[in-house]
């Protein structure tokens, strides 16, 4: 199986059981995952975490390949000897500042309105999009980084919309009308990042199933309490991940490099102590175990780093369109999303003045339960920092349970002419 295929190839899982693995800045975390292909669903039997070392990642990106290749063995080995498997195939998480996620809307003008639509001219309006949207988004990464040819590769692509003449359609094949709209969802992520995540696969022994953009996995698999729209905000250790459904779709993800790691540093300097000392320290204030007067002390200390934190939200948010209002609704999970003091500062709506809001923010934590078609058997997976790995497990229970739709094979194929 080639690279490419590997991120977006259509693959058949060997037995029943695969790996979700979430390579992080601050830890590894290995769920293996037992397929039941009669209900589309999968089960958590076992799961295995294992902390970075400082400088292995930076911001969500590796920095050394062996060493978070040594990191993910043992993770994995921890959570094989619970599961009792032994496992050889994987799908692992991507996310991080240049993790790019939007949709993109083309609309095509027939030439004649009356002909009924055939799969010929759908597969010609996806190509002219896909090379739209990957040219768009080259641009923009270029912008942000300061390299002008920098090599990008697409991850997760999906058809979120289409409508002819206004009226949205599930399946345009055999309707007549002058104008067709297709609005595709696309993640991307540099050459770079994908060939280290490629190489400590190989390192490991394990057939790489696909990759995914994180925050498209966990907006594609959580249960959205009474429906709706939501922001998605993923903090973990090095990046805050986000990730906006709007209007009924996914309309794209963003991310700014600042996550948790950034507030144990602060300690690091403010208290004098080496990196573990502060962490230890940073959990027992979000727990509640130190006495009223240090923790009065921190939560002086982190202050200013939660404002600065609330202003890359919103500059994130400022990048999407401000056509339509933001949904209220705005959900957490991550480790970093336990700091306490985090979910007090988004409820205040301080930060939300100059955005397109018509109302205070709804800030709730994600629960591990409500992740769709999974079932932790371990019965430990309960906290925000577990939600990000059950959502890469839901997402590849979702891919390989469904049927072969209509656009998946025109999606792929698209990409593969662009690669050559």
């Amino acid at each position: 199986m080639s690279f490419f295929d590997k991120i977006l190839g259509r693959s058949k899982i060997k037995g029943n059981c695969l790996l979700a693995l979430d390579i992080g800045t601050e830890f590894v975390k290995a769920l293996i995952v037992r397929i039941d292909e009669n209900n589309k669903k999968g089960e958590i039997i076992g799961a295995g975490f294992e902390p970075q070392k400082t400088s292995h990642m930076i911001a969500g990106a590796v920095t050394d390949i062996p060493g978070v290749a040594q990191t993910c063995r043992k993770a994995i080995e921890t959570g094989q000897k619970e599961a009792k498997e032994k496992i050889s195939q994987a799908v692992i998480g991507i996310a991080g500042e240049f993790v790019k996620g939007a949709t993109f809307s083309f609309a095509c003008e027939r030439e004649d309105q009356k002909q009924k639509i055939e799969l010929p001219e759908l597969k010609n309006i996806i190509q002219k999009i896909q090379w739209k949207a990957f040219n768009k988004i080259r641009q923009d990464l270029a912008e942000e980084s300061g390299i002008s040819e920098i090599e990008v590769k697409l991850i997760n692509a999906t058809i979120v919309d289409v409508k002819i003449d206004g009226y949205q359609v599930t399946n345009p094949l055999g309707f007549q009308g002058r104008e067709i709209t297709l609005g595709v969802f696309n993640a991307y992520a540099p050459l770079m990042h994908l060939g280290a995540i490629n190489s400590i696969a190989k390192a490991l022994n394990l057939e790489l199933l696909f990759i995914a953009a994180e925050p498209y996995a966990i907006a594609r698999s959580v249960d959205i309490e009474g429906g709706g729209d939501a922001i998605f905000i993923d903090i973990g250790g090095g990046t805050t991940d986000i990730a906006l459904m709007r209007q009924g779709g996914l309309e794209g993800i963003k991310s700014f490099a600042l996550g948790g790691r950034a507030f144990t540093k602060r300690l690091c300097d403010n208290l004098s102590l080496d990196f573990a000392q502060a962490e230890q320290i940073k959990l027992k204030y979000s727990s509640g175990e130190i006495s009223s007067g240090v923790k009065k002390k921190i939560s002086d200390i982190f202050r200013q780093d939660i404002k600065v934190w609330l202003s890359g939200v919103n500059l994130a948010l400022n990048e999407f369109s401000k056509l339509s209002p933001l949904p209220p609704k705005i959900l957490l999970c991550g480790g970093g999303s336990s700091l306490l003091g985090i979910k007090k500062a988004l409820e205040s709506g301080e930060w939300i003045h100059d955005l397109p809001v018509l109302q205070a923010p709804e800030v709730n934590f994600i629960d591990p339960a409500k992740i769709i078609s999974i079932e932790d058997k371990t019965g430990r997976l309960k906290e925000p920092k577990d939600v990000t790995p059950l959502a890469l497990a839901s997402l590849s229970t979702q891919l390989l349970g469904e049927e072969e739709g209509l656009f998946a094979p025109m999606l792929r194929r698209a990409i593969r002419l662009m690669q050559t």
